[in-house]
């Protein structure tokens, strides 16, 4: 019976939705009771001159209960013919009904249904006026239902492909890099920094939002958001027109937990590890049509010892004769590592229902990280290769402290209305966002050459934007959909450096001097969604950006930067078989500009014996996506195929030159780069109780710098594979088990290559308190406590070869709790700004068919 009812709710809410439609728009056959016949018979199709009206309220507090869903039924035959939804007074009415006798059903999630038979229309066409219809509440049956079935953790919608990382417990503890590790085509190295199909130019989102803080570096801003936040992960790799031109690999959104409840909750969770501990605390309130969510939370990381070996050489290329190459000099570096790092997040989040159409929400989000890197006892020894004077060699014994602080504010507020017509809709989204950061080196060195020497760099920088943008769709007809839009965002980016050498200040552009970096994007948009031959959809668009750029020094000549437009078009196709698979197709252009991670020509000397510094004349470079895909269900198994191409011109890549001993590292626009590749994943549920997914990843990558200099060309080719494996099962009681691994193959780069290396854990937990709370443990690389990462370059003026080492085997004890009580209310949809327009890389190193109309497309939001 309880199955039976749950059935009603959905079907009569579908039936709302359907009455809500104009009547041109309703589907043939979705219309009114037979006219006239006596009671209990079928009444006829046409449409009447009667009129049922009512109010919706609560039998306990006699307050309205808003958008509770009315249905009309046939008594003969127990279907629907007519319905509505209440209003924000709980008031409804439901016009032009035909003659005959009804039944009235009334039910909203949280409520019993009720029911008011005998409800009589006259061939006159009267007015039934049914005054306060009361609903109780059902929290104690509700408390009975049993519901069967688990959700996959891995879903493929007609757009992207969704983590739902709310159902993983192996992250409990971590941060979002824990989370990505898991989703399908993404890759995480053991620093943070995240790849989409082997593409670091990607954008992170944050529900809907993107965050100044990953302007500077995506790997710092995902580890200030605790994995237990996270719902789910989006991945979208061929955006609409609506997206910002930038990211060539793709769109990655974070959806955090959030909740549409009436009523008051705060959780608590908490965990403690031999790698780190984390406390947070999330409180909703919500009440009519107003809500408000505070939550904040820490994390810390300790107990990460490591350590490295470097051995580098240096060239000479006399007349540029490879043949007689001759070696300047080799290094051999070692040191013990270690890190302690602080991470929060804290958000306050307000919004309200004006009416029935018209709704406001703003939040404000503060971030932080306090991080610090050792390397103690840096050992360096150097041999100088002097064929006539005679070989000669330093010694030096160096300590390392790196100071990396920043804090993040993002501000927003954004209004929309909604109107009667389905899917029509306007918005007026605005955002305020700034990133602070220091990022400070010293190096002190102890023995040997150049012994009691101390040289410090500081860097405080800032990222500032302010982003405005307004959107408008409409559906053309049931099967078409219209969007457009503009946007504008001003960006300000600043970088105060100097350098110091035993307190004396260093001159030079590189050393010490302030880098101001002002740019101004300008955007406008067109999509047009076409549901054709009743099982295609197109979604075709086109968005142009004119970006305009000021650059400047403090005490040196400023760079020229010419400004410039791109047109950025996109075409998605899919196609829904007979067998209810999924058959998708894309194209889209994309332009990536570089962040001030590639920009900031601050010279960055921690380890003296080489340096990174930016390039602040860097272009964008532009890439060109094809990609298919298919998706199939086999019994109790999903199963999605996707192959894609890659091909990238200007792409922005480090270039690693010797200077001396010394080898510099800073960044150019090579000539091009492509990958030609696929996946594969897929997701098992077995009784509603036993969970297996897993997927690979594999292309095939070729970097060519188009130098003809045959000192400084470069190329590099090869194959890249990573995959993930995951699967849980839930035993009676509350008890329940995770498991997960994932490796990531060695990565190809324009020099040399990156080692890979391979990461898994396991989770228990188990319920109680009728699951208000829960207990848990988890532990990682139980079997392997130690990673190495080997990195190899090698070009006619470096070779270097290295190996990192990381400890990060570790246990850790989870613990939840939540107090309060909540009933549901109803959805609204809010818009967010999406700044996708920044490349930021990270070490050295879903298909997009169009969502039809009638699945709600909204381009910029999921």
């Amino acid at each position: 019976m309880k199955k039976i009812l749950l059935l009603i709710v959905l079907t009569s809410g579908g039936h709302a939705v359907l009455a809500q439609m104009p009547t041109g728009e309703r589907p043939a056959g979705a219309g009114r009771p037979a006219g006239g016949p006596p009671a209990g018979q079928a009444p006829a199709p046409q449409a009447g001159n009667g009129r049922v009206t009512g109010t919706i309220v609560d039998a306990a507090t006699k307050q309205p209960v808003p958008y509770a869903t009315i249905a009309l039924l046939n008594p003969a035959t127990g279907k629907p013919v007519d319905g509505t939804a209440a209003d924000d007074n709980g008031k409804f009415s439901i016009p032009r009904v035909s003659a005959g006798t009804y039944t009235i059903q009334v039910n909203f999630i949280g409520y019993k249904l009720v029911e008011k038979t005998g409800v009589v229309i006259t061939e006159a066409g009267n007015t039934v006026a049914l005054g306060n219809v009361a609903l109780e509440s059902s929290a104690q049956a509700l408390g009975e239902v049993k519901v069967e079935g688990q959700r996959s953790l891995v879903e493929e919608k007609v757009d992207r492909t969704v983590y739902n990382a709310e159902k993983d417990e192996t992250t409990r503890g971590g941060d979002a890099t824990d989370v990505l590790k898991r989703v399908p085509m993404l890759s995480v190295d053991l620093d943070g920094n995240v790849s989409l199909r082997g593409s670091q130019n990607i954008r992170v989102l944050i529900n809907n939002r993107p965050s100044t803080i990953s302007a500077n570096s995506i790997a710092d801003a995902l580890k200030q958001i605790p994995a237990d936040q996270i719902k789910t992960v989006e991945v979208i790799t061929s955006p609409s027109a609506k997206y910002d031109a930038e990211g060539s690999g793709g769109i990655i959104n974070i959806v955090t937990k959030q909740n549409n409840l009436q009523g008051f909750t705060l959780d608590l969770r908490t965990s403690a590890g031999l790698r780190g501990s984390d406390l947070g605390l999330n409180a909703s309130y919500r009440v009519g049509k107003m809500g408000f969510s505070l939550g904040g939370g820490g994390r810390a990381q300790y107990n990460t010892p490591g350590s490295f070996r470097n051995d580098q050489s240096t060239y000479s290329i006399p007349g540029n004769d490879l043949a007689n190459r001759q070696r300047i000099s080799n290094t051999v570096q070692s040191a013990d590592t270690r890190q302690q790092n602080v991470f929060g997040r804290y958000s306050f989040g307000w919004d309200y229902d004006i009416n029935k159409y018209n709704f406001l929400s703003a939040s404000v989000q503060l971030g932080l990280r306090n991080g610090t890197n050792y390397q103690d006892d840096l050992a360096s020894t150097t041999v100088f290769f002097r064929p006539t004077l005679g070989d000669t060699a330093t010694n030096r014994l160096s300590n390392v402290k790196v100071l990396d602080n920043s804090n993040t504010l993002d501000a927003t507020l954004n209004y929309t209305r909604t109107f009667e017509t389905p899917q029509r809709e306007f918005s007026v989204l605005a955002q305020y966002s700034r990133n602070t950061r220091t990022n400070n080196f010293t190096n002190t060195t102890i023995e040997g050459d150049q012994a009691g020497t101390y040289r410090r760099n500081l860097n405080d920088s800032y990222n500032q934007e302010v982003t405005l943008q307004v959107d408008y769709q409409t559906p053309l007809s049931k099967t078409q959909l219209l969007e457009f839009g503009a946007k504008d965002i001003m960006r300000r980016v600043n970088s105060d450096y100097s350098t110091f050498i035993n307190g004396q200040q260093q001159t030079g552009v590189t050393l010490s001097n302030v880098f101001d970096y002002n740019q101004n994007i300008a955007a406008a948009y067109g999509s047009y969604t076409l549901s054709f031959l009743k099982s295609y959809t197109l979604k075709a668009g086109a968005r142009y950006e004119y970006t305009t750029i000021n650059a400047d020094f403090r005490t040196e000549n400023a760079p020229s930067i010419p400004s410039y437009g791109v047109l950025v078009p996109s075409v998605n196709l899919s196609r829904k078989l007979a067998n209810g698979n999924v058959l998708k197709a894309a194209y889209n252009y994309r332009i990536q500009r570089p962040s001030l991670q590639f920009l900031n020509p601050n010279r960055q000397t921690g380890n003296l014996l080489q340096y990174t510094e930016g390039n602040p004349n860097l272009d964008p470079e532009y890439t060109n996506n094809i990609e298919l895909g298919y998706s199939t269900y086999i019994k109790q198994t999903s199963l999605n195929f996707s192959v894609f191409s890659r091909n990238t011109t200007g792409s922005i890549q480090p270039i690693r030159q010797q200077d001396g001993a010394v080898i510099r590292t800073t960044y150019g626009n090579i000539g091009t780069e492509n990958a030609y590749g696929g996946s594969v994943n897929a997701n098992v549920n077995i009784n509603n109780k036993l969970t297996l997914g897993g997927g690979a990843d594999v292309y095939y990558a070729t970097l060519d710098n188009n130098t003809s200099d045959v000192v400084y060309a470069a190329s590099n080719q090869g194959w890249v594979a990573s995959g993930r494996l995951m699967g849980g099962y839930n035993f009676t009681k509350g008890w329940g088990i995770q498991a997960f691994s994932f490796y990531r193959g060695r990565q190809v780069q324009l020099q040399g290559y990156q080692g890979g290396f391979g990461v898994y854990s396991l989770g228990l937990k188990k319920d109680f308190a009728e699951k208000k709370g829960s207990i848990g443990f988890g532990a990682d690389n139980f079997f392997t406590p130690t990673n190495k990462i080997r990195n190899s370059i090698s070009s006619p003026v470096v070779d270097q070869y290295s190996v990192n080492v990381l400890r990060r085997s570790g246990f850790r004890v989870n613990l939840s709790y939540r107090i309060g009580k909540m009933s549901m209310a109803p959805t609204r949809r809010k818009r967010s700004v999406n700044n996708d327009d920044l490349k930021d890389g990270g070490s050295d190193g879903g298909n997009g068919a169009g969502a039809t109309p009638a699945q709600g497309a909204s381009g910029g939001r999921p």
